[in-house]
């Protein structure tokens, strides 16, 4: 692994540095090689308080970070930061998105169009059927589903979107070596083929209670839409769906009995203004997905001029500030920002942030809605 991405897997290692701390850093000391490399000074000087920057010094002293990587690269597993162009699209437009996942499998463009079904653990016959249903729906539809591998309806829909032949992404409140619950790793694994597992905690990290509302809040920030099968009055999934109200996503909460503890959460939803889903094509009716058509459309039906393919050639997976892109294609900036505006348009570029460009992989869906 090169040097620079076990930086990003040493701050993740760093209790007190969250995202905040840490895009605070970069913005000071450009890069995070010279971020981990700065000296307690530096840090204060930045604005670390002294618990914090102490606490990166004993880091760097005891993290064996060629041996973290060994290990992370043993495992079969990636890093993906912040500015690397797989990042998941919709996780970035969150508040403080995570610095670091690590992924086993793959991401893809077409994950931009991602439904979250979670719910409890213990679901009903009626909870099930919906999240089967649900599942296979979506999946058959070319629409990413997204969980968080617990027992009950999480590993429902994404065994159905598995067997529908759709993509899953699993969000995991543990360390990808360990996976939980473990009767699902045989499932995790099926995931990791057809789609991806997920987790900002390190290696080692167990599922302890603590982990599992900020890995809702991963599971909502890649969604577009979430949708609540069932949950009791004090499930999890109701972390989840404060998440994406938070964040501005669709919530849909299936109705139910009044007399049945598992809806009793996803019943106060829909009092408190979550949309009820009377129909399971009312979720790829939000999705929009006549705008990811016309996208793919619209990059098919505009071919590239000069000034296009000038800039997809100097740009790549590392973010490249758009003075630098300039420079590099001896161009006016007009005519580069009007190149970028289409390009984007196109779903050809990306910008990641503070005028900062990446190319998009060329991976769109095929989507199969009738």
């Amino acid at each position: 692994m090169e040097e620079t991405r076990l930086y990003w897997v040493g701050f993740n290692r760093v209790g007190g540095i969250g995202a905040a701390r840490l895009r605070r850093l970069l913005d000071v000391f450009g890069d995070v090689s010279s971020a981990w490399q700065a000296s307690e000074t530096e840090l204060l000087e930045a604005g670390l308080d002294r618990r914090s920057a102490r606490a990166l010094c004993e880091a760097r002293r005891s993290i064996d970070l060629e041996a973290e990587g060994a290990r992370i690269e043993a495992l079969g597993l990636r890093v993906v930061t912040w500015s690397d162009a797989d990042y998941p699209e919709r996780l970035l437009e969150i508040d403080a998105p995570p610095p670091v996942l690590y992924v086993r499998g793959g991401l893809k463009a077409q994950d931009r169009w991602a439904v979250a079904v979670v719910g409890t653990r213990a679901p009903s016959v009626y909870g099930r059927s919906v999240a089967r249903d649900l599942g296979s729906l979506l999946g058959s539809a070319g629409v990413t589903v997204v969980s968080g591998l617990a027992r009950g309806i999480d590993a429902i829909a994404h065994q159905a979107a598995l067997e529908s032949g759709g993509r899953t992404l699993a969000v995991l409140g543990s360390g990808l070596d360990r996976v939980y619950p473990p009767e699902h790793r045989r499932l995790a694994d099926m995931i990791a083929e057809a789609g991806a597992l997920l987790s900002d905690y390190p290696l080692g990290t167990p599922p302890e209670a603590a982990n599992f509302p900020p890995r809702n809040r991963i599971i909502a920030g890649l969604s577009l839409v979430v949708v609540i099968v069932e949950a009791g009055e004090a499930s999890g999934a109701l972390i989840t769906a404060d998440f994406a109200a938070d964040q501005g996503r669709e919530v849909f909460a299936v109705p139910g009995s009044i007399y049945s503890g598992s809806s009793r959460g996803t019943n106060r939803l829909i009092a408190a203004g979550a949309r009820p889903l009377s129909d399971l094509r009312e979720v790829v009716e939000a999705l929009n997905l006549d705008l990811a058509v016309r996208q793919v459309q619209t990059a098919q039906a505009l071919p590239e001029d000069p000034t296009e393919a000038r800039l997809l050639q100097e740009l790549s997976g590392e973010p490249l500030h758009v003075d630098e892109l300039r420079l590099r294609c001896d161009l006016p900036a007009a005519q580069v920002g009007a190149g970028l505006a289409m390009l984007e348009l196109k779903g050809r570029v990306r910008q990641v942030g503070g005028m900062h460009y990446v190319r998009v992989r060329e991976s769109g869906p095929v989507y199969k809605v009738e």
